[in-house]
């Protein structure tokens, strides 16, 4: 049977403001990809959520992002790669803290909005990312978009890497993210998004928005836990999946 890995970014509160549905969506999904206290989330936030994932089998990974809560880590940042390499590393540290309470591990890395954009066409800032996991635990899952600089840096630097793809969002001509400023780039419609993750997963093929069709090869697949459809759209796309004997596991069970 094949199988496909679902995450979603989450723990994107802050404070005493929450962002999503965590508690249901922590029950689609079989990976959390956690925000580190930079974009968003805290300590509680943090802890609440790997408390959350021990009961339900879900496997945690890091979600760093820029120290950017004003405008929740989606604004494009310069910084030396050494800089970038350090706020990483520590993210890493703050979410490895938490989830020794729950007596778990941080299995993952995904990059968070600008950051995870940025990497994308950077390679200074992939390398970045990758030194820190290599640094803090070279045994961290290095979560790549397919074809961009970040699957080059987890190469070079012998880390395990998954590829993602985005079944809630719209792809532009090079593989990369449409804008979100662009209408229609995110997916709010359940069948929308399932038909897109099994053209993923099944067909090995992404359509731009312009109709240009693009090969890839997919070991996870991503929805955003700050969307207010995210819940749904995550259910969507998981019955879509099994309902095609396409089985959704943790992504420490994919084979890399």
């Amino acid at each position: 049977m094949p199988t496909i890995n679902l995450n979603a970014d989450i723990a994107e509160g802050w404070g005493a403001y929450d962002i999503g549905n965590d508690a249901e969506l922590m029950k689609v999904i079989k990976s959390a990809s956690v925000a580190c206290g930079f974009h968003a989330g805290d300590a509680n936030t943090m802890h609440r959520l790997c408390m959350l994932a021990k009961d339900l089998g879900v496997s945690v990974g890091a979600h760093p992002g820029f120290n950017d809560l004003w405008g929740f880590g989606r604004r494009r940042i310069q910084m030396k790669p050494q800089d970038l390499e350090l706020l990483v590393a520590y993210q890493i540290g703050a979410l490895q803290a938490m989830a020794a309470y729950a007596g778990l591990k941080v299995t993952h890395l995904k990059a968070h909005g600008a950051l995870n954009n940025m990497a994308a066409e950077d390679a200074a800032y992939a390398m970045a990312i990758g030194r820190a996991i290599q640094a803090v635990d070279r045994n961290i899952i290095y979560v790549a978009l397919y074809g961009t600089e970040m699957q080059k840096a987890a190469e070079k630097l012998g880390l395990p890497m998954a590829l993602e793809g985005f079944p809630d969002r719209r792809y532009a001509d090079d593989g990369n993210l449409a804008s979100r400023a662009i209408p229609g780039s995110v997916l709010k419609d359940p069948n929308a998004a399932a038909e897109q993750a099994l053209r993923m997963v099944r067909d090995g093929e992404i359509i731009a928005l312009s109709g240009k069709r693009i090969k890839v090869k997919l070991h996870t697949l991503c929805v955003h836990g700050d969307e207010a459809t995210g819940v749904a759209v995550a259910r969507g796309i998981r019955q879509a999946l099994e309902a095609a004997d396409i089985s959704v596991v943790p992504l420490t069970d994919m084979q890399l």
